[in-house]
């Protein structure tokens, strides 16, 4: 896109530079963990705090490592996979980068 694209910013309701909004995009698409620490995919977390699995019936224990996780569309979420569970996804709040 070009310095003169503007594009219509809903939640303001303003015209604003198409430059302007790619760069907050990218600075709102950071994921953290529970202490604040930006992940990656890739990355192994910690669970801070006991997890009942739904569907499962099992529990995840606090301090389990979760191993090679992988972002998601949602910075609140990621998704990994456990020895036991495949396709778990868990909230970020639950999670510390280790």
């Amino acid at each position: 896109m070009g310095d003169d694209d503007y594009v219509y910013d809903e939640v303001t309701g303003e015209w604003r530079p198409a430059s302007e909004m790619i760069a907050e995009a990218g600075r709102s698409a950071e994921v953290r963990d529970a202490s604040g620490n930006v992940l990656a995919d890739g990355d192994s977390v910690v669970l801070v705090k006991d997890l009942k699995v739904k569907g499962a019936g099992q529990t995840l224990k606090q301090g389990t490592v979760i191993r090679s996780i992988r972002l998601t569309d949602n910075p609140e979420e990621i998704d990994c996979r456990h020895d036991t569970i495949k396709g778990l996804v868990l909230r970020t709040e639950f999670v510390r980068k280790r």
